[in-house]
């Protein structure tokens, strides 16, 4: 594979292949274009990581930034699997602290399919007990709560997610904090159709940025992790 180069975008050929994978699920398939995944796909998220990292190393100097450990792989589990399909047909990227569990500490993500992409962050398989501890911390501190986040969810458009109980916790708290409240895990994203910015070098900075902007919501998480 060839060296690491500055990133300049992805290219038609990165989502014409997830496209091809999708129709064609199966080893001699992938074998064939292997280097097509290897260039048009794994160099540029690799280039792509490196080019974020000064960024993200700002917004928490801890997280994993070695490209191997912050790529997701192609191959699939299936050991367990009723679907046998042995290739993803998506990757993202993922950065976030190292942790014994990752699903007890936040982190920022950026995933491709053939057509679309989406990037966000938060909890997303979050302990019942953390979420207790998120719950807390917003009754203690609920104007600065909402400041934050309709901030992010208002000017910015992110969008909120993350399952919500079926049976409400009871609280004391106005309606606006509600969609905020029940939730077992909880994060901020956006979705988007494949579009011309993923084809320039300028998509690192503006994902860049994306992430910056949730990195207050980010330090809440972060303060009832640890």
């Amino acid at each position: 594979m060839k060296e690491i180069q500055k990133f300049t975008g992805f290219t038609q050929a990165t989502f014409d292949f997830f496209a091809g994978l999708k129709e064609n699920n199966y080893k001699p398939w992938f074998e064939e274009h292997k280097p097509v995944y290897e260039h048009e796909v794994l160099l540029p998220l690799r280039a792509l990581v490196l080019a974020m990292t000064p960024v993200m190393y700002s917004i928490d100097s801890q997280m994993d930034f070695r490209p191997n450990k912050t790529i997701s792989r192609i191959y699939r589990d299936i050991r367990f699997s009723a679907d046998k399909s042995p290739y993803k047909t998506n990757m993202w990227i993922m950065f976030q602290r190292i942790v014994p569990n990752w699903e007890g500490f936040p982190g920022f993500y950026m995933e491709i399919t053939s057509d679309s992409y989406q990037y966000g962050m938060g909890l997303y398989m979050a302990k019942k007990n953390i979420m207790d501890e998120y719950r807390a911390k917003m009754e203690y501190e609920p104007e600065s709560f909402r400041q934050m986040t309709e901030n992010l969810v208002g000017k910015h458009r992110f969008v909120l997610g993350g399952d919500e109980y079926k049976r409400p916790i009871n609280n004391s708290l106005p309606d606006y904090f509600q969609t905020w409240f029940q939730r077992k895990n909880i994060y901020l994203y956006k979705i988007c159709p494949i579009g011309k910015e993923l084809f320039d070098e300028g998509f690192a900075k503006h994902l860049s940025d994306e992430f910056t902007l949730m990195q207050p919501f980010y330090n809440f998480l972060t303060e009832i992790c640890v």
